[in-house]
């Protein structure tokens, strides 16, 4: 296997490379410093990681080496180089959340839950990949660390906040990544960059200390397929008790094998949700998913869910979680944040408890609303972004008409606000040859049901890899 290692290390799969250690024909410690290297050459040009720890990740993969010789691996993930997002607690790595007003000094010395369960299961950490400034847009960039770049084109965003995660997934910098998404930051940066990302059911991957955003954020994975997606799902979404929004323990067999066809399954397509203006471009290569669900054998509809944009709402909600962050912080650190995040933090500051109340109770009528549409349709599909990656630094793309980050998502924040599982997948290119993703959202509670079809899809669509991947 020797002379062909270079080029197989590169395109392996976590579930891939788990069972050729289990055959003895890969060793955790060749892996990782394959990915490693790999890391060095291609961080420059993406920007993805903003820390890299290759001691401790040369010495965990010598562990996993060790255990798989014994034929006793620690866990479900032993020797899977992986990696975390830039706000999530991590023992012996900086947590700086892409912002100069957090401390470099540390000490790094408590684990989030993710940490922990990806720590147990084996997991080779890596490193720490880029996040906006606090996580607060849908692109990644901040005054820390710079800006991150996508594969596909340097010059072009790869999305955010998750956007350092989706890059080293998408050049496969590490097999395993985690992600965040408060409105839409797993599922921004997949479409973008073309590969899979689910945001769970909330409270079913535990998060501590609370997100800023409190029940808008959830946690989940990135990955290049779903079945690796699953993979990770099946280590992390269990409880903890330090999370306080945590729900029951996840009933969910992540791994379960999908079924033979999708025959039965109701799944409502909608183009636009009633109110988005989306690329023909893009809608071309997300209707070609959407025929190869049918050739799976589902029936499909064509119907919005029949709500009004619910920008206003989730705005309210946004900015009062955004004017925590301005506590504590002296007027020379507010002075140094990224200018849009001061500007809506200072706008929730502003907000009354009646605009907060009014926004919640917004909030559970569009709950609501999904539950019945669900009791019709088992699925809805739509596009995950609308557009196709533009110029990386800016909040939108340059000469648009869109105020912000939320005006150019309207398929993802919704289903944070309804807290339902959401995937993103690749479906296909658009006319520049961009990743355009394909979002599927279940009800709540049934990410089983959006990981079969995903799977299944998965076969069926084509692989979006960006070509700096082969170079």
């Amino acid at each position: 296997m020797s002379d062909r290692l270079p080029t197989a290390l590169a395109e392996l799969t976590a579930c891939e490379a788990l069972a050729l250690f289990a055959r003895g024909e890969l060793s955790p410690l060749e892996l990782t410093r394959d990915c490693l290297a790999r890391i060095e050459r291609f961080n420059p040009v993406v920007n993805a990681f903003c820390h890299v720890d290759a001691e401790g990740a040369l010495v965990a993969a010598r562990a996993a080496e060790s255990r798989w010789q014994r034929g006793e691996p620690l866990g479900p993930l032993d020797g899977v180089p992986s990696t975390l997002k830039d706000l999530t607690l991590t023992v012996g790595m900086p947590t700086r959340k892409g912002s100069t007003t957090t401390s470099a000094a540390g000490p790094w010395q408590v684990d989030a839950p993710f940490t922990a369960h990806m720590r147990a299961a084996g997991a080779v950490l890596l490193g720490k990949t880029t996040t906006p400034e606090f996580g607060w847009k849908g692109v990644t960039d901040n005054p820390l660390y710079g800006i991150t770049r996508n594969p596909w084109h340097p010059e072009l965003t790869a999305g955010g906040s998750s956007g350092g995660a989706a890059a080293a997934a998408a050049l496969n910098l590490g097999m395993l990544h985690q992600g965040s998404d408060a409105g839409g930051s797993i599922r921004i940066p997949c479409s973008f960059t073309g590969i899979f990302g689910l945001k769970p059911t909330f409270g079913w991957v535990p998060q501590w200390p609370a997100s800023a955003m409190t029940t808008l954020s959830h946690l989940g994975p990135i990955t290049r397929s779903a079945v690796d997606s699953a993979l990770l799902l099946s280590v992390v979404a269990r409880p903890d008790a330090r999370d306080g929004y945590a729900g029951p323990a996840c009933p969910v067999d992540w791994l379960a094998a999908p079924p033979d066809d999708l025959d039965g399954l109701r799944v409502a397509y909608s183009r636009d949700l009633g109110y988005a203006e989306v690329a023909p471009d893009i809608l071309r290569a997300v209707e070609a998913g959407v025929a190869e669900l049918r050739a799976l054998g589902a029936h499909v509809e064509e119907v919005d869910p029949g709500f009004a944009s619910p920008k206003a709402s989730f705005d309210t909600l946004w900015h009062a979680g955004a004017s925590r962050l301005l506590d504590g912080l002296s007027e020379a650190q507010r002075d140094a944040l990224d200018p849009g995040l001061r500007a809506i933090a200072e706008r929730g500051k502003r907000l009354t408890l009646t605009d907060y109340l009014a926004a919640r109770e917004a909030r559970a009528a569009l709950v609501a609303h999904m539950a019945d549409f669900h009791r019709r349709f088992d699925l809805l599909v739509t596009p995950t972004l609308p557009l196709a990656p533009f110029a990386a630094g800016h909040e939108v793309p340059p000469g648009s008409d869109y105020d912000d980050w939320v005006d150019w998502t309207p398929f993802s924040y919704p289903f944070n606000l309804t807290q339902q599982p959401a995937a993103s997948m690749p479906c296909g290119l658009d006319d520049r040859g961009l990743p355009v993703g394909l979002h599927i959202v279940g009800p709540r509670y049934r990410d089983d049901r959006v990981m079969a079809v995903a799977r299944l899809l998965e076969a069926r669509l084509p692989r979006c890899l960006p070509p700096m991947a082969h170079a």
